[in-house]
């Protein structure tokens, strides 16, 4: 029996351009998070999917068709963090990733001009996944130390929240020193 191998794309979607009535609003926040800001919660698996297909019919033709029409699969797909895990065939994972380079826009009507970064070409959806959580936590904290250069707190401007500085660098901060500091503070005294 033969087993069919696959390779999983993470894929980022950036927002590098700016437009002129969002500039004076997005001011006040930090530029990693205005590049990587949410999608329109409109993109659906198989909006990505057609727009996806059509970019590679345009660009390959009939093979490029031929050779990821049947193992083309939306995995995960995050409005919120724009990102996304694409699995195609481990023979063809090249085609795709250069459509997804070539790609313009978001793949719905009206949809904004954006880039379609490939972050990480997995064997295992399980590492991909991980990926997608690391580098989500990473933009956290990144954004907020920005936004603490900048004197005021990221995630309130980002959500439009109510919430004290304290309380969040806090939270952050307890993330990192139960994930660093581990089995080290197992006794009580």
């Amino acid at each position: 029996m033969v087993r069919l191998k696959h390779r999983y794309l993470l894929v980022n979607i950036l927002y590098p351009a700016v437009e002129k009535n969002q500039s004076q609003s997005t001011s006040k926040v930090p530029d990693v998070v205005v590049f990587n800001q949410p999608t329109s919660s409109s993109l659906t698996n198989q909006n990505l999917l057609r727009g996806l297909r059509a970019e590679i019919s345009s660009t390959f033709g009939d093979f490029g068709m031929g050779a990821v029409s049947e193992s083309l699969t939306v995995k995960y797909l995050s409005p919120a963090t724009s990102t996304f895990i694409l699995r195609v065939s481990r023979a063809h994972y090249r085609i795709v990733w250069a459509a997804l380079s070539l790609m313009k826009s978001v793949p719905i009507q009206d949809g904004k001009k954006c880039v379609f970064r490939v972050v990480r070409v997995s064997g295992t959806i399980r590492k991909a996944e991980e990926e997608a959580i690391r580098r989500a936590r990473d933009l956290i904290l990144k954004a907020q130390r920005e936004a603490q250069d900048k004197g005021e707190v990221a995630l309130q401007g980002i959500l439009g929240a109510q919430c004290d500085e304290d309380d969040s660098t806090k939270a952050i901060t307890m993330v990192d020193r139960s994930d660093s500091e581990g089995a080290n503070d197992t006794d009580d005294g």
